[in-house]
C-alpha cells in the first residue's frame, strides 16, 4: 500500500499544483476584467475662454424716402394750371399748381368792404371822443356821462374794426391756398389731377392726393430687429446692405435712430439708418439685404459648440472638477466659427468636456485625455 501511495503522490501533487495555478490565473483575469469594466472613460477637454466674438445676421430691410408727403388742396376749388409732373425735381416753395374758386374772390371783396366801413366808423367815433375830451377841459361844457359814452363807443368801434381785419386776413389766406407749393426739396412721384378737376381737402374734394412729394437725395433704411438681437445694435453702428437692382455692389449706412420699444405684434424693434443718395441711384421702396454686425461691447465666455449638451432637461456643459463630471446649466449666445457664447456659472479657464454627451453622467468619474 505504501508503495502504491508513493507512486501516486507525484501525480496528485502535480494535479494540485495545476489547479492552484489555474485558479490563481482565473482570479487574476477576473480581477483584471473587473478593473477594465469600472475604469473611467477618457475624454478630451477644452478650456473656457474670454473673448469677443464677431458675427453678423442677414435680414431684409426697406428703403423709404427720408421725407414724403401727400399734397391735398386746402380749400375746395378747381385746378386751373399744373406746373409740375411726375419726375419733376422741385425746390422748397416752388409752385406746383394753381386753382381757382370764384366764391373766394367774392368773399374777399365783401371782407374788404366791411373792413373799410369799420375803419371809417372807428375814425369817426375816435374823432368825436377827442373833440369832447378837448371841450370838457372847459368846466361845465360837457357832462362826464357824455364823455364816458363817447369813449365806450370808440372802444366798441375799435373792436369791430379788429374783427373785420381778422375776417379779411382769413379770406386772404384762403386765397393764398389756391396756389400749391412744395413744402421741401424733392421729386414728384405721383400726380393724380388734371386742369379742370375739382379738388379739396381729403374726403371732400378728391380721394387721392394732388401730388406725392418725396425727398430722395437722402433715404431711410428701415429694419425690424428681433428681440433676441436688439442689444447688439447701437447708435452709429455701421451696417452693410445690397439691393437686387445692383448685384455685387455693397452700400453702407450707420444706425441713426432706434425706436427704443418693441412692436407688440412682431416683438421687434424698428431701427432706421440714413443713406446718402445724391445721385438718386437707390429708390424708395427697394428691398435691401442687410448684414447686421452682432458685436458685444465687452468680451464674453466662449467654448466650442461641441461642448454644449442639449438635453431633455435643458442646456448644459460638462465641467471637470477634481476628476468628477459636473453638469452646469448655461444659456447660449452668439455662435461664430464653431464657438458659442456661454452664460452661466462659469469662469474663464474652467475645464470642459470637448464632446459633451449624456453618457457622461453628473458626478461620475472622468479620465482626462491629454493631447500629444
Amino acid at each position: 500500500m505504501h508503495k502504491t501511495f508513493n507512486k501516486l503522490y507525484p501525480s496528485l501533487a502535480a494535479g494540485l499544483s495545476f489547479l492552484i495555478v489555474a485558479g490563481c490565473n482565473s482570479g487574476e483575469a477576473k480581477k483584471e476584467k473587473e478593473t477594465h469594466a469600472v475604469a473611467p472613460p477618457a475624454a478630451e477637454v477644452v478650456l473656457v475662454q474670454k473673448q469677443q466674438l464677431t458675427a453678423s445676421l442677414q435680414m431684409p430691410g426697406e428703403l423709404v424716402a427720408f421725407q414724403q408727403v401727400d399734397i391735398y388742396a386746402k380749400v375746395s376749388s378747381f385746378v386751373k394750371k399744373i406746373h409740375a409732373d411726375v419726375g419733376t425735381q422741385v425746390t422748397q416753395g416752388q409752385l406746383l399748381a394753381t386753382m381757382e374758386a370764384p366764391e373766394i374772390g367774392s368773399q374777399l371783396s365783401g371782407a374788404e368792404s366791411k373792413l373799410k366801413s369799420f375803419e371809417a366808423i372807428y375814425l369817426a367815433s375816435k374823432a368825436n371822443y377827442e373833440r369832447l375830451l378837448e371841450t370838457s377841459k372847459t368846466p361845465g361844457t360837457i357832462s362826464p356821462n357824455d364823455l364816458d359814452l363817447a369813449l365806450a363807443r370808440q372802444k366798441s368801434d375799435y373792436a369791430q374794426l379788429q374783427a373785420a381785419k381778422a375776417a379779411y386776413h382769413e379770406v386772404t389766406a384762403n386765397k393764398d391756398y389756391l396756389e400749391i407749393r412744395a413744402p421741401f426739396n424733392g421729386i414728384i412721384t405721383a400726380r393724380n389731377v388734371n386742369p379742370g378737376a375739382y379738388v379739396g381737402p381729403s374726403g371732400k374734394g378728391s380721394e387721392l392726393p394732388m401730388f406725392t412729394l418725396q425727398e430722395q437725395k437722402k433715404l431711410r433704411l428701415v429694419i425690424a430687429v428681433p428681440e433676441a438681437y436688439s442689444s447688439y445694435l447701437h447708435d452709429n453702428s455701421e451696417v452693410k446692405f445690397s439691393v437686387k437692382a445692383f448685384p455685387g455692389q455693397v452700400f453702407s449706412a450707420k444706425v441713426n435712430r432706434l425706436a427704443g420699444a418693441l412692436d407688440t405684434k412682431l416683438r421687434s424693434q424698428r431701427i432706421e439708418m440714413d443713406v446718402l443718395n445724391p445721385d438718386k441711384k437707390l429708390l424708395p421702396g427697394m428691398i435691401a439685404d442687410v448684414n447686421l454686425p452682432l458685436n458685444n461691447k465687452d468680451s464674453s465666455l466662449t467654448a466650442p459648440k461641441s461642448a454644449v449638451l442639449n438635453a431633455t432637461t435643458g442646456t448644459f456643459v460638462i465641467r471637470v472638477n477634481g476628476k468628477k463630471a459636473e453638469w452646469v446649466p448655461v444659456q447660449k449666445g452668439n455662435e461664430v466659427n464653431g464657438n458659442v457664447e456661454l452664460f452661466g456659472k462659469l469662469n474663464a479657464g474652467d475645464t470642459l468636456i470637448k464632446a459633451a454627451n449624456e453618457e457622461i453622467r453628473d458626478h461620475s468619474t472622468v479620465h482626462i485625455q491629454l493631447k500629444n
